[in-house]
């Protein structure tokens, strides 16, 4: 948790908080940190510190995925499996 903290209040369309909230939740994290994650990208840079804004990005919360390629792929993609194997 941040040391200090200011709560601020946006307004947003209905489409972009449900957007949001799906991404967050996607991503595992709360709302809150997501904004602030967003709003941080847009700030020009202090004090030399870089933001890896990759960092979980390809965070899925299932931890079998490497295990179940094959499986998760012919879920999503049933037409492109090779079936002369």
């Amino acid at each position: 948790m941040l040391a200090y903290v200011k709560r601020t209040t946006i307004k947003l369309p209905e489409d972009v908080d449900r957007l949001m909230r799906e991404d967050a939740a996607r991503r595992g994290m709360t709302v809150s940190e997501w904004t602030r994650e967003a709003i941080e990208a847009k700030l020009p840079h202090q004090r030399g510190r870089r933001r890896l804004l990759s960092t979980a990005s390809g965070r899925s919360g299932e931890g079998d995925i490497s295990e179940r390629i094959e499986e998760i792929l012919a879920e999503e993609w049933p037409d492109a499996i090779d079936r002369r194997s």
